[in-house]
């Protein structure tokens, strides 16, 4: 039988071995800190679609970009890893719901094109994220 034996760099072990137990604190930490990228750039292009290329005037109230958010990192519930999600609070004022203006925003439908922008956001962040997410991380081993 073969034998495959990998050794990890010296820094990253020691970076393992300080955090312990604290994992549970420092995962959302980390999360909060990529979503937090994510979640600016998805502000970013709604702003820039909600109301271009309409045949009347714009109504937007701005409740839409408003009630775009982050949730709170939480771990899954059979405990295989941990979520946080960027998405719209409900309800609208006046009683609807954010959730599916959104969705028409992005598909469109009948009658309005999809002016996309969550995917765009997620795919233009993801670097910005990721890095944002490493640089936490450093911080908080730094801390310990």
């Amino acid at each position: 039988m073969a034998k495959i034996e990998m050794k990890m760099p010296e820094d990253f072990l020691l970076k393992l071995s300080r955090l312990g137990d604290q994992t549970d604190e420092i995962i959302p930490k980390v999360l909060e800190a990529g979503g937090e990228v994510v979640l600016a750039k998805a502000k970013s292009n709604l702003s820039s679609v909600v109301g271009r290329g309409t045949k009347l005037k714009s109504r937007s109230t701005g409740e839409l970009e408003d009630s775009l958010g982050l949730s709170p990192a939480k771990q899954k519930r059979d405990g295989s890893g941990w979520d946080i999600k960027v998405g719209f609070a409900e309800p609208r004022s006046d009683g609807g719901s954010n959730a599916k203006i959104a969705n028409i925003l992005e598909y469109g439908k009948h009658g309005q094109p999809p002016k996309p922008f969550m995917r765009p956001a997620r795919r233009q962040s993801r670097n910005a994220a990721i890095e944002a997410m490493k640089e936490k991380f450093d911080q908080e081993v730094e801390r310990i």
